[in-house]
């Protein structure tokens, strides 16, 4: 019995830690200034239920749901809360994570800070005009960097470069 009811303390210990991702406070609350603020209210009314959950919450699109997972034209990738250029498709990379990959942004895109949720240290990378979670970084990416910016494709925009007529 004793072990049945340590079990059952592990998990509901376990399930109360992961809840607290929910209550976290985010570092726009924290009294950090950005160029774009908007109301809770604004960003719902400019972004679709999937992108306010993903840039306004922190979360995560299923791997692999992203049609900019097949996206291999010459472009950039922006921010879909702010339009910011944040990556160009010279810097995109088949990962096989199911996430649109990058090993680079672009100069003064993003923002990144340390997420400890879940018992992981992972870094968080967020738009640095908007504050809008983009996705991770990771260090197993290809060369030159060895970075992988693992993002969210719902947290993207995609603009073709312009064709030139020669």
């Amino acid at each position: 019995m004793l072990d049945r009811r340590f079990l059952l303390a592990s998990v509901a210990g376990l399930l109360g830690l992961a809840c607290f991702r929910w209550f976290k406070v985010a570092p726009a609350q924290a009294g950090q200034k950005f160029e774009i603020e908007k109301t809770d209210a604004e960003w719902r009314a400019q972004l679709t239920p999937q992108q306010y959950e993903i840039l306004r919450k922190e979360g995560t699109e299923r791997p692999g749901s992203s049609p900019l997972l097949k996206e291999h034209r010459k472009g950039t990738f922006a921010c879909a809360g702010c339009d910011l250029p944040l990556f160009s498709s010279d810097t995109k990379f088949e990962s096989g994570t199911g996430w649109p990959s990058f090993y680079q942004p672009l100069p003064d895109a993003i923002e990144t800070k340390t997420d400890r949720m879940f018992f992981m240290t992972r870094t968080e990378v967020h738009c640095r005009r908007c504050l809008g979670h983009l996705g991770h970084v990771f260090d197993d990416g290809p060369k030159p960097t060895g970075l992988r910016y693992c993002m969210n494709g719902v947290s993207l925009k995609f603009a073709p470069a312009a064709v030139s007529s020669s």
